[in-house]
């Protein structure tokens, strides 16, 4: 259990709406230890860089609490901003400086600034020193980006898709990186599409769908609450009644399409095991055989199709009632 004191970020009931009376961001609650690497997941429009934003200081809320390093990021920006690193979906830097212009600038409006050429080395930059930001290919602007977020040695270190436009290496240097500089003690927040990112990085995460969050908690609880799934192909001249009585086998659902069958279970093991020996002793094969055991891919297409289906639902009833 996290106490107050060790709260670095913390988030009660956080809304914000924009011009026209959308709201992105609706009664988020959620907390950030110190030295914890938390993500946020979310299909686009989430909500996850409008929350990011209140917590960076870039917007005032519309309502609720938010603290960072127990100050309001907005209204005490002085007092936050020299010990954060903000990292945005786009950089802007002036198309025109290089490499080490940009990082020399950068560090002139930094507090306690690290040396530029170390972290310019750390996301592996300095072979383009002499090379004009225009000329960089979008992954190094990535790195360009993340190097000056970390220039001040930030306490609190905020990521807004870093990964995006890096290749494969590039991506795994990255997360090294970022995990490094948790085991040092920097709190990480994140947000990104890759859900192996966040698998590799968050001690936390939470998932948002339409301004809210639809399940947060360690990777392995959000994972857990979920089901694995087994699908085959029905052997010809047999039925479901043919099978062994799936509740036996641990199966909690079951979805018949055409000869396709698709079973949910809490118990992989013990429901693929019975299907396999049933099959051997009848002789049968199970055609199209999929075992997936539980993951956050599957966790996360369920709460976005589970929160999705009760959106539209409620706007029924709603249209409904009118």
């Amino acid at each position: 259990m996290t106490t107050n004191a060790e709260l670095v970020i913390d988030v009660e009931g956080l809304r914000r709406t924009y011009a026209g009376g959308f709201e992105a961001v609706r009664s988020v609650s959620f907390s950030v230890a110190r030295g914890e690497l938390f993500a946020l997941l979310g299909t686009n429009g989430a909500g996850k860089t409008s929350t990011l934003e209140l917590l960076e200081g870039l917007a005032a809320p519309s309502g609720g609490r938010v603290r960072v390093l127990g100050h309001h990021p907005y209204t005490e920006r002085a007092k936050v901003r020299p010990r954060v690193g903000v990292m945005l979906q786009e950089g802007g830097f002036p198309a025109q400086l290089t490499v080490l212009e940009t990082a020399r600038m950068w560090a002139g409006c930094t507090s306690g600034a690290r040396p530029v050429e170390e972290a310019l080395e750390l996301v592996g930059l300095t072979k383009r020193l002499s090379v004009r930001v225009k000329q960089l290919s979008g992954g190094e602007r990535r790195r360009l980006d993340l190097a000056m977020a970390v220039l001040g040695r930030p306490e609190v270190l905020f990521l807004d898709e870093p990964t995006t436009g890096l290749d494969a290496e590039g991506r795994r240097d990255t997360w090294e990186l970022v995990r490094e500089l948790r085991d040092q003690g920097t709190t990480v927040l994140l947000t990104t599409h890759y859900l192996e990112e966040a698998e590799e990085l968050a001690d936390r995460l939470a998932i948002m769908h339409e301004g809210r969050i639809a399940a947060e908690g360690r990777v392995d609880e959000v994972v857990a609450a979920h089901p694995s799934r087994i699908s085959f192909e029905l052997p010809e001249g047999y039925h479901m009644g043919d099978l062994p009585p799936l509740g036996q086998l641990g199966v909690t659902e079951h979805q018949l399409t055409g000869r396709t069958l698709q079973l949910s279970t809490s118990e992989l093991q013990r429901a693929a095991t019975g299907l396999l020996v049933w099959a051997e002793a009848a002789g049968v094969r199970l055609h199209g055989l999929d075992v997936r055991s539980a993951s956050l891919e599957e966790a996360f297409l369920h709460i976005a199709r589970d929160a999705r289906t009760t959106t539209d639902t409620t706007k029924r009833e709603e249209v409904a009632a009118r």
